[in-house]
């Protein structure tokens, strides 16, 4: 089963944007070193701890910085553009980079009305998703010229689509134009079942896929040792009651006692919330992974994890890739 990372570029407390930036560029190429399949990066705004907020430009870094791994966006948030300017950007990449670049599609704004007004956005743009979806696909598709606007660059490229969505209603869109599927499990996991199997059940094949394909997005806390390991997951869940609460900023440091800056109460939440991870040792890593995946009968994983301190993010996607080969050789023993 091919492993994929998701990295939203956090913002450490005690760091800015350029260290930010800087560890990105040297994740990604240690996640080509380690096997990972596709790199993507979200588009959010607003928010002091994600630097990803110029997606398309920092699909074009990582994909300058790597040689072969599939690079791209999960996602780009659809309202808050035109078709036409994503294909262009898009069209763009995939001219630079000729069969690496993925794109990402979901209708939320990834932001709150404050982000949609200073975008210029209205909440009746996300009504029209599937049908800028299909406008998507003909500007990728072959040069029309009979139509009045194509995509230049973009028009021939075929840059592979996929939605992506935390309800049943991205699984519907999905299913309907024989699409990739991307379920956001690593933060919403509640209709996960039911939006994988109504996308399994409805799928229409396509000239983009024949089958579905289902993406599993899992939360990864590796660390040489199960305490490590939930220490270090501390500053996600941080981070998430934060943003819940309405006070969104950089991503904090791990603490011992988590009791201490989160409610009982709001812990609940946020570990419902962030269910669907795998924390720990190696082995306890290996035996969570196997399990969600026995569960789900995902077609691809991907795997993503805000951690604070920069080396032990990046020994987490190290033990991880190594989970995740172990568990595709005993599938295929």
């Amino acid at each position: 089963m091919r492993y994929s990372l998701l990295d939203l570029a956090p913002v450490p407390e005690g760091a800015d944007t350029a260290t930010a930036l800087a560890n990105l560029g040297e994740l990604a190429e240690a996640a080509e070193h380690w096997g990972y399949h596709r790199y993507w990066l979200a588009e959010h705004h607003n928010m002091p701890g994600i630097a990803s907020a110029a997606t398309a430009v920092l699909i074009g870094h990582v994909a300058a910085r790597t040689r072969e791994m599939r690079v791209g966006a999960g996602g780009i948030m659809l309202p808050n553009h035109a078709p036409l300017a994503v294909a262009e950007a898009f069209g763009t990449l995939a001219t630079l980079y000729p069969g690496r670049i993925d794109l990402g599609l979901g209708r939320a704004p990834g932001g709150d009305h404050a982000v949609m007004q200073a975008l210029g956005v209205s909440h009746e743009r996300a009504e029209r998703f599937p049908e800028e979806v299909a406008e998507l696909t003909r500007l990728f598709g072959p040069l029309d010229p009979e139509a009045p606007v194509n995509a230049h660059p973009g028009a021939g490229t075929g840059v592979p689509l996929w939605i992506l969505g935390s309800s049943l209603y991205g699984a519907q869109v999905a299913a309907y134009f024989g699409l990739p599927y991307a379920f956001a499990s690593h933060f919403a996991p509640a209709a996960l079942e039911e939006a994988f199997a109504l996308y399994r059940a409805k799928f229409r094949p396509s000239e983009a896929l024949e089958r579905p394909h289902a993406m599993l997005a899992v939360n990864v806390f590796a660390a040489d040792s199960d305490a490590e390991g939930a220490r270090l997951r501390t500053s996600m869940q941080q981070a998430f009651y934060r943003l819940r609460t309405g006070r969104p900023g950089k991503l904090p440091a791990p603490v011992e006692d988590l009791d201490q800056v989160i409610p009982s109460g709001a812990q609940v939440q946020v570990n419902q919330a962030l269910s669907v991870s795998a924390v720990g040792a190696p082995a306890s890593v290996e035996r969570q992974l196997g399990a969600l995946i026995a569960r789900h009968r995902p077609d691809e994983v991907i795997l993503t994890g805000q951690i604070h301190d920069h080396g032990a993010r990046l020994r987490s996607f190290e033990i991880a890739a190594e989970v995740m080969a172990r568990l595709g050789e005993k599938a295929a023993a």
